[in-house]
């Protein structure tokens, strides 16, 4: 079998939203699931631990989850 390569070209002028308009909601980490369970720690929102420009600011003030487990929200409209 050959192997194929992939390259995607994204323009990011006008693809991405502006740093503003992105809000994180709930945590979706599944802490069971080294056990093969599901469970949510109840997190309702991104709050970071420290300001922008900061390694702690991608860590969840009440969970302690980094922000990639918490939900992505596009906000649209918002000026």
């Amino acid at each position: 079998m050959k192997k194929r390569q992939v390259v995607v070209k994204r323009d990011y002028a006008t693809s991405s939203p502006a740093v503003g308009n992105i809000r994180y909601g709930e945590c979706q980490k599944n802490h069971a699931a080294n056990t093969g369970g599901y469970a949510v720690d109840g997190c309702r929102e991104f709050m970071a631990s420290a300001g922008e420009g900061t390694n702690a600011a991608l860590t969840c003030a009440a969970c302690g989850c980094h922000r990639n487990f918490h939900k992505r929200e596009v906000l649209h409209g918002v000026n």
